[in-house]
C-alpha cells in the first residue's frame, strides 16, 4: 500500500470473514428502526416464502462440508441424492430473521435469482425450500475459490488480466440493470470461480443485498461493505451508477494490490484484522473509510502506478468519479475494458 500495509503481507494479520452488512455503524436511523422493530417481541412467521419447493429438502439432497457462512447463513456443498449431481444450499436460519426487513431481504433475494436470467457469469438458482426452520436456496457449486484469494495470491495483475476481470465483473452489472436489479454489494469475495482452472469462468453471488430498481429512482438505505461504498451512499441519495464505482474499486485493487481509500494507517482491515496491535475498533475504521471516500483522492504515485498506462487509469477515475452523473456509465467501461485487454469489441455505444 506504499506506506500501507499491502494486503499480501500476511505475517501480521490473519483473514476474517463474516459475509454481508446490512448495516453500518455510520446508519444510525437503520439502526434505531432495527431496535425499535426488535422491542416489539417480533413473532418469526411459520412460513417466510409465498412458495417453495416444500419441506423436504433432506430427502433431496445430501448435505456435506460447509463452504462459508454470513450475517443470516451458512452455505454448504450438497449432492443431490437421485442424480448425484453436487450443488451449494445457504441454510438460511429462521431464528436469525429477527425484524420485518430481515423477511423482507431474504423474500428479495430468493424473487432476484429467480428474476435474473441464466448467465455464464451469474451463478445459477436450481431451487428454494422452507421447513420450520429455515430457508434452503440451492444453486450451482462454483469450486474455483473467491477472487478475493487470487488477488491475495498475486499480489496485483497485470493490466490486461485486470481489464479481463473487469469487463466480467461489469457484464454483470449490465445484466443486471438490463433486469432492473443493482447488486449494492459488489466486492471480490462476492465472485466465485466455477473451478481451479486459471481460465475459469468467474460468477457474481450473493444478492442478499440486492434490489430491484426503476429508471431514475433513488435509494437512502446505508448498505454495502464499507471499502467499496460509493459517496453517494454514505450520503443517502442513490441509484443504479453505485454498482460502477465498486467495480472500480475492484479495477483499483486488481492493478495494485490494496483498496483506494482506506483509514487507521492504511491497514486493510474489512477482511483483514489487525486491530489487537492498532487497537481500534471497528467503528472507528469504518468511519475513517467513510471520509475517505467523501474525500475521494486517489493515490497514483505509489508503486506500480507510475508504471501502469494513462488509459488504466483514466478508466480508475472514470469509474471512481464522486458524481455520479459524470460517473463512467456500463457501456463506456466495457468499451474501455475491450481495448485494454486485447480484444476486438463488439458495437458498443
Amino acid at each position: 500500500m506504499g506506506g500501507c500495509m499491502s494486503i499480501v503481507n500476511k505475517k501480521l494479520i490473519k483473514k476474517h470473514k463474516n459475509g454481508l452488512k446490512h448495516i453500518t455503524p455510520l446508519d444510525h436511523d437503520h439502526q434505531t428502526t432495527k431496535k425499535h422493530i426488535g422491542s416489539k417481541r417480533y413473532r418469526r412467521p411459520v412460513h417466510v416464502l409465498k412458495d417453495s419447493s416444500g419441506s423436504h429438502i433432506f430427502r433431496r439432497y445430501r448435505f456435506g462440508k460447509e463452504l462459508g457462512r454470513g450475517e443470516f447463513g451458512v452455505t454448504y456443498e450438497c449432492q443431490d441424492k437421485e442424480n448425484g449431481e453436487k450443488v451449494a444450499c445457504k441454510k438460511i436460519s429462521k431464528s436469525r430473521l429477527r425484524t420485518e426487513i430481515d423477511i423482507e431481504d431474504v423474500r428479495r433475494e430468493v424473487e432476484i435469482m429467480r428474476h435474473l436470467p441464466a448467465h455464464p457469469n451469474i451463478v445459477r438458482y436450481k431451487d428454494v425450500f422452507e421447513d420450520k426452520e429455515a430457508i434452503y436456496l440451492v444453486m450451482e457449486l462454483c469450486q474455483g475459490g473467491e477472487l478475493f484469494d487470487r488477488i491475495v495470491a498475486k499480489g496485483h495483475y497485470t493490466e490486461r488480466a485486470a481489464a479481463l476481470v473487469t469487463k466480467t465483473i461489469v457484464e454483470v452489472v449490465q445484466e443486471c440493470h438490463k433486469h432492473g436489479v443493482t447488486h449494492r454489494d459488489l466486492k471480490p469475495e462476492n465472485f466465485l470461480y466455477a473451478n481451479r482452472g486459471e481460465n475459469a469462468s468467474l460468477k457474481a453471488i450473493d444478492f442478499g443485498l440486492s434490489i430491484f430498481f426503476e429508471p431514475d429512482q433513488r435509494f437512502k438505505e446505508i448498505v454495502g461493505s464499507p471499502y467499496y461504498m460509493a459517496p453517494e451512499v454514505l450520503r443517502r441519495n442513490y441509484g443504479a451508477e453505485i454498482d460502477v464505482w465498486s467495480a472500480g474499486v475492484i479495477l483499483y485493487i486488481l492493478l495494485c494490490g490494496v483498496p483506494p481509500f482506506w483509514a487507521v494507517m492504511g491497514v486493510y482491515l474489512h477482511n483483514f484484522l489487525y486491530m489487537e496491535a492498532l487497537d481500534v475498533t471497528r467503528t472507528e475504521t469504518e468511519e475513517g473509510i467513510a471520509k475517505a471516500i467523501i474525500k475521494g483522492e486517489l493515490n497514483f504515485r505509489r508503486d506500480p502506478w507510475p508504471r501502469v498506462s494513462d488509459d488504466a487509469k483514466n478508466l480508475v477515475k472514470g469509474m471512481l468519479e464522486p458524481d455520479s452523473c459524470k460517473r463512467f456509465t456500463v457501456e463506456q467501461v466495457l468499451g474501455i475494458t475491450y481495448l485494454l485487454a486485447g480484444i476486438e469489441a463488439v458495437s458498443v455505444p
